[in-house]
């Protein structure tokens, strides 16, 4: 399961499935989602999805690109899913939170995604 935690982690923005998941974990697809959600808490496509909206976020708050380049960027085909996806991690949308949340640019990454990190 790590192992494939650490490859969504890694390679968040590329396409990942099901099946390619399952053969890093070494089990069976449907094993891998049961154990992978008893293990983290949450499903494989919603760890995906999360983990893409974190860096979503802290690229809101580094850089000034729109916010359709950074859907697309982090892994996300469809601009209205990264909205509602990041609007239900977040609590607002992409927007607002680029709006309300101050700008990290001199800090190192580490440091700006935890701070922005939701919670």
């Amino acid at each position: 399961m790590l192992r494939a935690r650490d490859a969504m982690d890694r390679r968040f923005a590329e396409p990942l499935d099901i099946p390619a998941l399952a053969r890093i974990a070494h089990v069976s697809e449907a094993h891998f989602i049961r154990t992978f959600r008893a293990t983290f808490g949450e499903t494989p496509h919603r760890y995906l999805q999360r983990r893409r909206v974190e860096w979503a976020m802290a690229m809101l708050c580094s850089t000034d690109r729109s916010i359709t380049d950074i859907c697309m960027s982090v892994g996300f085909s469809s601009l209205g899913t990264f909205s509602r996806t990041f609007r239900d991690v977040v609590g607002q949308p992409p927007s607002q939170y680029r709006a309300t949340t101050p700008r990290v640019d001199r800090v190192p990454t580490h440091f700006s995604m935890a701070w922005t990190r939701p919670r």
